[in-house]
């Protein structure tokens, strides 16, 4: 690698070291995944086995279960049958028990409106009765003795005592008054006295004592309180004695209506307590009943139950019958995973910890080495093994894609040894791919940082401490010996912490940390150190992704809709996959989870069919957009050419890197020409056909990268360039064999003398054209040239000794049989002087003549195509100042121009007006920038600065300020301002017709308008820059030209062309030859030719150009 790519790659004990962990690590790892995977398809397996051989056993259950169900049914239906037989019965008593009732009802109704009749009756009399009783209660034996005291009682007394007589039955006389009160019961006698029985005869005498107007218990009461009280009894027992007698026919019939209901109701509870029994006798059939339902309904339930779950288990073992079938092939295929992981996961260990530095190519030879070397250990291995199918899940390679990761296997491969590598990755990210991917993938928790930024270490301890992420971006091939703890991930334990020790600081390190480290060098050379603490990484782009990605842009500008529906489309097929991904791991999760049966899982059984409902919705989903990404990219394959020609041209840009460290281009600036090259090349209509509209943009695009990239390149490595071009672009179109590539690079170079046949021609073929002849007739298109040298010498000889070989026409049928590659392998093995005039006449006629001229220099034209965040770079030649230039083209446009001379302690002034330049929107230009290298990281980081702001921010750039530098080249020059700027050489260009028309670009308008001598003028502009354009060719002979190598610069020109407008306008009249001659040979040419002969030679040479009168000037 280090003599084809000259890139310098260190291999440490740390990286076996890293090889033999790694291997334990990642065998560890896939086996654990592959074993997981195969457990859970195992699992769900036999999920599906054990509910497949349920519906078995369920089945003939099932069956007995519809024979005891009939049994029960048709029981149910006889006890039904006698049910309806006993209840018609108890019916039928029901209804005569009913009526009954309803009958002796009325009749207890009618006895006690009779009763409550004589009760109201009696109710009237019993308040005056319940009164004489209160007073009577009064009485006690003192009351009775103080009547009994009297000899000869009042009168009231005694009419009072003899009513009491009469109610007794005895006589009225006070004698047997007064031995009746003397009786212990008396008082008993009065209070139990039988109201109710009271004779008419009583009543009749009683009548005459109650109606007499003495006698009141208010008069007697005034004689005796005693007397008073019996008064007032006996008229209570008269007026109740009195309603009683009228209430006794209404108790006679009452008494008669209560015994005829008391044998009724005797007869109604018999029928009563027959009705209860014949139903409790129906309730206990109907109880008989609803238990046999219940036992009908229980065994129906069950065999409900078991037709559910057979019907689970037929859903259940259809819907997943495919992955029944993919899952026991996917275990048998994890299972011999698992065995080859034993070789695989050794070349993937081994891949991770030397790869990353290395090629497609080269990676590719390695992993074939390994392969072999496992193999012959008989260790198992996979027969196909790519690092990236066994480093990273499809799902997570898709999630990169999204994420701007290209999609080619070079790429994936980058992606999958960042994100498993145990060392920090330090990315080789010239195009930048890398650090835009990391962004992406990181988005807003990234710290993004470089080794200027004053907080870098700050940022770098936070994302230790809180486990964030970090890019260290743009880095040299020396790293900052402050980042050697982190590198080298030195940690401490400390108890249970793991301490880092950053500077004085001992941070708690966050295993979530993670650092990414980029740089856009493109072939950095970085120490043993480096290489043992990081896992470098060529993070190049390779042609199959820039491919991919200017096919896109192409789409794109082109058809739009066409390709927002396919990044549309690429974001739904990829999350349908990760969807289905995430639903098989759904299914499986369910099924390990499940316990018991799984068929009584009602849920879980659901969800397994939604799951697979789902996952078969989106599995069509993703087949119609597969379908459709299908049709899109068939539309955009019409684009492809462009993709591929704009891929060649950008990849022939980068390797010509490796010709002078300025030639950098950025992709981004690239994409921006071809973006550019495709407005510029729509012509016709828009509905022109996709092949006709890529011939258009190839044409143009590769004439803009032949006229963008020739301005910044020296003039010895424009037709480099342009052949290299060329030779690509016929390569990918078959046109140029690698035999004949390989010869017009190699020649015949390691060809064995002792087999070669004789050289034929030894007097003008030396021993080395002759090894190219023979070397060239091994080529099958030239086979026979050797022998061809033998029969024809003297043709052969007549070409070899022509001026220009090139243009001859070849002896015999060659000139009809070669092509013009066989053309330049001829002139490359006999006349290697005309090689490059064969390869511009190549160029010329298989690209075009406009690639054969380099456009001449137009400094008004790049500052157009420039922009207020595009520096705009000289690459300096010996002897070449383009600070007039600027300065004109600055007066043109009525611009200011600050100029630095950049030196020692011109850093602050130089930042002090680009700053006043941003403001102001006038140009700066730093001159001179290789003097201060040291200075060029704080130029980079500022011009990032404000090239990152955007226009709506505060200190935006002004639109008008330019930013000019100039500079020699240099290898330490920095890469991103080179691939920001554009880059113009100043050395003055080849062959005569290039120089005259730069140099006429360097007068102005307002220039070539100042000389009122208008036709002198011209012609003496001619005339100049004719004579100025020959001595520039002439140094291109070396010696031959002049002995000594003079630099003729364009300040030389500028004082001449000065001095020609003055005398022109000081002598109106007459062309002062002499005065003109003066300025030109002896003051401004002659100062710097030494020898008498060069003088006269020069002399000559002005005198030939020069017309002394305008009428005869020859020019």
């Amino acid at each position: 690698m280090l003599q084809q790519l000259k890139r310098h790659n260190y291999i440490t004990p740390t990286h076996f070291l890293e090889l033999s962990k790694g291997y334990r690590v990642i065998l560890t790892e896939k086996r654990t995944e592959l074993g997981n995977g195969r457990d859970k398809l195992a699992n769900g397996l036999a999920k599906l086995v054990e509910a497949r051989d349920g519906v078995e056993v369920m089945s003939v259950e099932l069956e007995k279960k519809k024979v005891v169900c009939a049994q029960s049914q048709k029981d149910c239906e006889n006890l039904l049958v006698e049910i309806v037989s006993e209840r018609r019965v108890a019916d039928e008593q029901r209804k005569q028990v009913e009526g009954d009732s309803e009958r002796i009802g009325k009749e207890e109704i009618e006895c006690k409106a009779i009763a409550d009749d004589a009760e109201a009756e009696l109710n009237v009399a019993l308040p005056a009765l319940q009164k004489a009783m209160a007073e009577v209660e009064k009485l006690d034996k003192s009351a009775i003795s103080e009547i009994k005291a009297y000899k000869s009682p009042p009168k009231q007394v005694e009419t009072v005592l003899a009513a009491v007589m009469i109610l007794f039955g005895n006589k009225t006389d006070w004698t047997t008054a007064k031995k009746v009160l003397g009786e212990a019961n008396f008082l008993q006698s009065i209070k139990g006295y039988d109201k109710d029985n009271v004779s008419a005869t009583i009543m009749k005498k009683i009548k005459g004592y109650v109606s007499h107007a003495d006698f009141k218990p208010e008069a007697v009461g005034a004689v005796s309180k005693a007397a008073g009280a019996l008064c007032t009894w006996v008229h209570a027992i008269y007026i109740y004695a009195s309603v009683a007698k009228e209430v006794a026919p209404k108790r006679a019939r009452l008494k008669g209506a209560q015994e005829s209901l008391a044998v009724k109701q005797a007869s109604l509870q018999k029928a009563q307590e027959e009705l209860a029994e014949v139903t409790a006798k129906v309730n206990r059939l109907k109880q008989k009943y609803d238990d046999s339902v219940g036992e009908k309904n229980r065994l129906r339930a069950e065999a409900d139950q078991m037709e559910l779950l057979l019907d689970r288990a037929d859903k259940l073992v259809k819907g997943l019958a495919g992955e029944n079938e993919r899952w026991r092939a996917s275990i048998g295929q994890l299972q011999n995973e698992i065995g080859r992981s034993l070789g695989d996961a050794l070349v993937a260990a081994a891949f991770l910890s030397y790869a990353g530095p290395f090629d497609t190519q080269y990676r590719s030879n390695l992993v074939g080495g390994w392969l072999s070397a496992v193999r012959e250990q008989q260790l198992p291995s996979t027969e196909n093994f790519t690092f990236a199918s066994f480093c990273a899940l499809p799902t997570d390679v898709r999630q990169w894609n999204i994420q701007g990761l290209p999609a080619d296997n070079f790429s994936t491969e980058n992606g999958a040894i960042s994100v498993r590598c145990s060392r920090w990755p330090l990315m080789i990210d010239p195009q930048n791919q890398a650090n835009k991917w990391v962004r992406k993938m990181e988005e807003s928790q990234l710290h993004i940082v470089d080794l200027k930024s004053k907080d870098m270490l700050r940022k770098i301890e936070n994302g230790i401490v809180y486990g964030l992420p970090v890019l260290l971006q743009d880095v040299l091939e020396e790293l900052d010996p402050a980042l050697e703890p982190v590198l080298a991930k030195a940690l401490i334990k400390v108890g249970n912490r793991e301490v880092l020790r950053l500077g004085d600081k001992e941070l708690d390190y966050n295993k979530d940390f993670k650092l990414y480290i980029t740089t856009k060098l493109a072939n950095p050379h970085y120490t043993p150190e480096v290489s043992t603490k990081t896992t470098i990484i060529n993070f190049a782009v390779k042609q199959q992704g820039l491919e991919a990605q200017l096919l896109g842009i192409v789409v794109q500008k082109e058809q739009p809709t066409l390709e927002r529906q396919k990044a549309d489309l690429t974001l739904r097929v990829a999350a349908g996959k990760q969807k289905l991904v995430d639903l098989e791991d759904e299914i499986l999760r369910l099924l390990s989870e499940a316990e018991g049966s799984l068929l009584e899982n009602e849920t879980l059984v659901d969800t397994l069919q939604q799951s697979k409902l789902t996952s078969d919705e989106v599995t069509r989903q993703l087949n119609e957009a597969e379908e459709t990404e299908i049709k899109i990219d068939a539309k955009r394959e019409e684009f492809r050419p462009a993709a591929i020609r704009s891929s060649i041209a950008y990849f022939v840009l980068d390797d010509m890197g490796r010709v002078d460290p300025m030639y950098q281009f950025s992709l981004d600036a690239y994409v921006d020409l071809f973006n550019q090259s495709m407005d510029k090349s729509r012509t016709s209509p828009k509905n022109i056909t996709g092949t006709e509209r890529c011939r258009q943009i190839n044409v143009a695009h590769t004439l803009s990268v032949y006229q963008y990239t020739c301005r910044g390149l020296f003039e010895r490595d424009k037709l480099l360039f342009a052949l290299q071009l060329c030779l690509r672009i016929m390569t990918s179109e078959n046109k140029v064999p690698k035999q004949e590539f390989d010869f017009l690079c190699y020649g015949g170079a390691g060809i064995e003398r002792a087999d070669q046949r004789p050289n034929p021609c030894p007097e003008w073929i030396d021993a080395g054209a002759w090894d190219n002849i023979t070397a060239l007739d091994s080529i099958p298109a030239c086979m026979g040239i050797a022998s061809a040298f033998e029969q024809g010498q003297r043709d052969w000889r007549a070409w070899f000794t022509s001026s220009e070989p090139e243009e001859t026409p070849l002896p015999g049928d060659w000139e009809n049989k070669v092509t013009e590659m066989q053309r330049i392998c001829i002139i490359r093995a006999l006349r290697l002087d005309r090689v490059l005039f064969c390869a511009s006449r190549f160029v010329r006629l298989n690209l075009g003549p406009q690639f054969a001229d380099p456009p001449p220099f137009d400094l008004r034209a790049i500052f157009q195509s420039s922009n207020h965040r595009t520096p705009l770079i000289f690459v300096l030649s010996p002897g070449v100042d383009p600070t007039a230039q600027v300065k004109s083209l600055a007066n043109d446009l009525s611009t200011n121009v600050d100029i630095c001379a950049l030196g020692q302690g011109q850093a602050p002034v130089a930042m002090s007006l680009m700053n006043l330049g941003l403001r102001s929107g006038s140009w700066v230009f730093l001159a001179n920038c290789h003097l201060m290298l040291s200075w060029m990281p704080e130029l980079e980081k500022r011009i990032a600065e404000y090239c990152a702001m955007t226009e709506d921010m505060p200190h935006a750039p002004h639109c008008d300020f330019r930013l000019w530098l100039s500079a020699s080249p240099s290898p330490k020059f920095p890469i991103a301002i080179l691939q920001r700027g554009i880059k113009m050489t100043t050395e003055p260009p080849r062959g005569l017709r290039a120089n005259m028309l730069k140099l006429y670009n360097l007068v102005g308008e307002e220039q070539f308008g100042r000389c009122q001598q208008r036709l002198k003028y011209q012609r003496l502009l001619f005339s100049l820059c004719w004579f100025h354009a020959l001595l520039l060719e002439r140094r291109k002979f070396k010696s031959l030209g002049f002995n000594v190598p003079y630099e003729f610069n364009e300040s030389d020109y500028s004082i001449c062309h000065d001095l020609v407008i003055v005398f022109l306008d000081e002598y109106p009249d007459e062309t002062p030859s002499m005065n003109l001659n003066c300025p030109f040979g002896t003051c401004v040419f002659f100062s710097i030719i030494s020898g008498a002969c060069f003088h006269f030679n020069t002399k000559k040479i002005i005198t030939q150009v020069r017309c002394d009168a305008v009428p005869h000037c020859r020019s």
